[in-house]
């Protein structure tokens, strides 16, 4: 067989699998808001920017609109965000948090620090935590390009 093949050569199967596994890690703390992990992203991103257009959410998330759009409807539904027309272009949809979306940012704010401790052992400390998350967002930044010129290419 060729070497190059096997699973543990890969470079995708472990990214893909801490993903899966970090996302899991998140349920617990996320359940108790009864939310779902790419609902919290949405969350996040506007807890930090306030009101954004669907399409800024989906770019900052690197989801496409299809994934996006139906998220924030059901997220609407919840009473956790509303949808308007920007009076700027009237093409444009924007969302904004209404005060039960707020309000939630309180419950999250201890989320971040309690999956760090998950991650921390003896053998993984702060400073590799840190390595990994900057390594891992160059990667984000260099594949995301390379998807650029090549939707270009097509």
């Amino acid at each position: 067989m060729n070497e190059n093949l096997k699973l543990e050569q890969q470079i995708c199967f472990p990214v893909y699998s801490v993903s899966r596994l970090i996302t899991k890690a998140y349920i617990p703390f996320l359940k108790e808001m009864s939310l779902t992990y790419p609902q919290y992203l949405v969350l996040l991103v506007l807890w930090e920017y306030e009101t954004l257009s669907v399409n800024s959410i989906g770019e900052k998330l690197l989801l496409n609109t299809n994934t996006i759009s139906p998220l924030i409807q059901r997220m609407e539904k919840a009473g956790l965000l509303k949808r308007e027309r920007s009076t700027q272009d009237e093409r444009m949809v924007m969302v904004k948090l209404t005060s039960k979306g707020k309000e939630l940012k309180k419950k999250a704010s201890p989320i971040p620090e309690k999956l760090l401790k998950t991650l921390l052992t003896d053998d993984v400390q702060l400073a590799d935590v840190i390595l990994v998350k900057d390594m891992m967002n160059k990667w984000i930044e260099i594949l995301s390009e390379n998807n650029k010129k090549n939707q270009k290419k097509d």
